[in-house]
């Protein structure tokens, strides 16, 4: 039994109840607090053994138990707080290191008494079994019952196949003292890291590039497409078009008639003097008038054009 279970059985009985116990051995807190001691002695020979009870009343019998035995003895025992209830019984020369004809009897039932309660404890769990219970050995059974008072009990076999645990690692970890505050330590540690550390970094913060400026690409290739069909036409038509666009988004002024009005109201708002004005509007009249147009007019076109822009921006 772990520490808690024992304080548990301990403190039940210090209220004045009892307790029975059937075991082989009894190891740990509890065997230290009734201060007791159980030998089981491999070197006997024989699986045969005869038990007896001390009371008057029940010494008459003595039980030999032939089947499964495990031999088990007190071999100390609190003298002041515990009455031997019963003894087991060896043949001669059971023991190896023994003279022969020497025989040996030892303690194996007692009660000691803790607190306001007792407990009978017997080293001989194999007369409790089915198969001595339905023998002629019951009677050995029912008159270990009878230290028992006539109250309420409770029948525990809880241990009689090992404690059933769960055989996990954190079982042995959470069992061990050290090892226990070490892995709480470990679990305080990764959270304080993980609370102050999403405290001081912030989230990435990806770059998004800026969508690139195709117009100027855009332009040349198509220029270039006009260029490769040299008709230049064409080219000259959708150039005038495009520069009297930008003359009334960016003037204001209407060019459907291209007159001296136009260049007037144009010359005004551009900065320009009437002449170079006037020079750009008729020679886009002449390319309107021009059935088929070459590349130097192209070229002239674009000229003039470039030019009447810079002069303007400066």
């Amino acid at each position: 039994m772990d520490e808690q279970e024992t304080n548990q059985i301990l403190e039940y009985v210090a209220k004045g109840n009892q307790v029975f116990i059937a075991t082989t051995e009894l190891r740990g807190k509890l065997a230290d607090t009734l201060n007791i001691e159980i030998l089981q002695e491999y070197t006997i020979k024989e699986d045969t053994v005869n038990v007896d009870f001390t009371h008057t009343d029940l010494n008459k019998n003595i039980y030999e138990f032939e089947r499964g035995v495990n031999t088990a003895y007190f071999t100390s025992l609190d003298t002041l707080n515990t009455e031997i209830l019963g003894h087991i019984h060896f043949k001669d020369n059971t023991f190896l290191n023994n003279e022969k004809n020497v025989k040996q009897v030892k303690p194996n039932f007692i009660k000691t008494s803790f607190g306001k309660g007792s407990f009978i404890i017997n080293t001989l769990p194999i007369a409790f079994t089915n198969y001595y219970l339905l023998s002629d050995k019951s009677s050995y059974s029912a008159n270990s019952f009878s230290y028992l008072h006539n109250n309420l009990l409770y029948w525990d076999d809880y241990k009689k196949s090992g404690r059933k645990v769960i055989s996990s690692p954190m079982r042995f970890v959470l069992n061990q003292p050290a090892l226990k505050w070490s892995y709480y330590l470990v679990l305080c540690g990764l959270l304080l890291f993980v609370i102050f550390k999403a405290k001081r970094e912030q989230r990435i913060i990806p770059v998004i590039k800026p969508l690139e400026n195709s117009s100027v690409e855009f332009a040349r290739t198509v220029g270039s497409l006009y260029h490769q069909s040299k008709d230049y036409t064409n080219l000259n038509s959708k150039k005038i078009n495009y520069f009297l666009t930008y003359i009334r988004n960016r003037y204001y002024i209407n060019t459907t008639v291209l007159n001296e009005r136009l260049v007037t109201q144009l010359a005004a708002k551009a900065g320009k003097n009437i002449e170079e004005t006037k020079s750009l509007i008729d020679f886009m009249l002449s390319l309107k008038n021009k059935p088929i147009h070459t590349e130097q007019d192209t070229l002239n076109l674009a000229q003039k054009i470039n030019t009447f822009k810079q002069s303007y921006g400066r």
